[in-house]
């Protein structure tokens, strides 16, 4: 195990796509259909044995009807389906788990999954741990740094500052204000109008920041792309808009909720917990037996 990298796990997205495109006929004690939390263990089990972290943890989201970034725009994520009592049971299922084998996982009641990344980011930064940020979220690759991975890890597509400045020409702490500029349709953030991610990208790469292209957005008609007084009038005409995409599109690397102290805590596997959440999911002697001794080879930290 490499000691000084930490792990850190954007878990929605693998357990809505194993809801999604896994086929396991498995069923819970009560004859609910749990294939995203089959196709998440099955995940997790991989990443586990293949990599072997020495630090991982796990962030969740909630479904929040009041989160900061709510607060600060009603119309953010209006479009997301609400969650349904199926996909709850997934995530209720997967995080006890997670509990049982004393691996940490987490979420906040007020801020994203990014926001709880970003924070053990910057926290584990401070203690010179390079990142792997186990995702498929474009967003947190504004989080990477010299040292770091964003990783796409069931496609096997990894991110450095290196690999992505090389493919697209601006650096990975651009993101935020590139999707500031262009918007994010899948979040329902408002970018400029006329401006996509490849024009953000060109102002970005000359300007650097959407503070110096204010500062110089009366040159902005003079750079080689189309309709570039168009475009100049159109930033100048949605400031606040761009402003408001910017404090949107920026994840947070602050929140009190993140507790990163506890990733670095060692935690014993809850044998009476663990029992349970088998039981109730159906695993056989075999599959705990298997998920006991790679958690004992890992960590070597469980009790009776």
């Amino acid at each position: 195990m490499k000691n000084n990298i930490a792990w850190l796990v954007d878990s929605n997205i693998y357990v809505y796509e194993a809801w999604q495109y896994c086929k396991s006929p498995q069923v819970d004690y009560k004859g609910r259909e749990i294939k995203g939390v089959i196709g998440f263990l099955y995940f997790v089990y991989q990443l586990l044995s293949k990599e072997r972290p020495a630090i991982i943890a796990f962030a969740f989201d909630e479904k929040l009807k009041n989160s900061h970034r709510k607060i600060l725009y009603p119309k953010y994520k209006i479009d997301r389906k609400p969650l349904s009592a199926e996909l709850a049971l997934q995530f209720n299922y997967c995080r006890t788990f997670l509990d049982s084998l004393g691996l940490y996982q987490s979420s906040s009641h007020y801020y994203e999954a990014d926001d709880l990344i970003g924070t053990w980011v910057s926290d584990l930064r401070q203690q010179d741990y390079r990142l792997n940020i186990i995702t498929a979220d474009k967003d947190l690759l504004q989080l990477v740094e010299e040292g770091d991975h964003w990783w796409s890890y069931q496609k096997n597509y990894k991110q450095t500052v290196k690999s992505f400045h090389k493919r697209f020409r601006i650096y990975p702490s651009q993101v935020a204000d590139q999707l500031a500029l262009a918007g994010d349709k899948s979040d329902n953030i408002p970018g400029v109008p006329g401006i996509g991610m490849s024009t953000a990208a060109k102002l970005l790469r000359k300007y650097g920041s959407i503070e110096e292209i204010f500062k110089q957005q009366a040159t902005i008609h003079k750079m080689q792309i189309r309709y570039a007084k168009k475009v100049q009038d159109a930033i100048a005409e949605h400031h606040d808009r761009i402003q408001l995409a910017q404090q949107l599109s920026v994840i947070k690397c602050d929140i009190d909720e993140a507790n990163t102290a506890d990733i670095l805590q060692q935690r014993a596997i809850d044998q009476s917990a663990f029992r349970d959440i088998c039981q109730q999911l159906g695993l056989t002697t075999e599959q705990q037996r298997e998920w006991t001794a790679l958690i004992d080879q890992l960590y070597s930290h469980s009790s009776q």
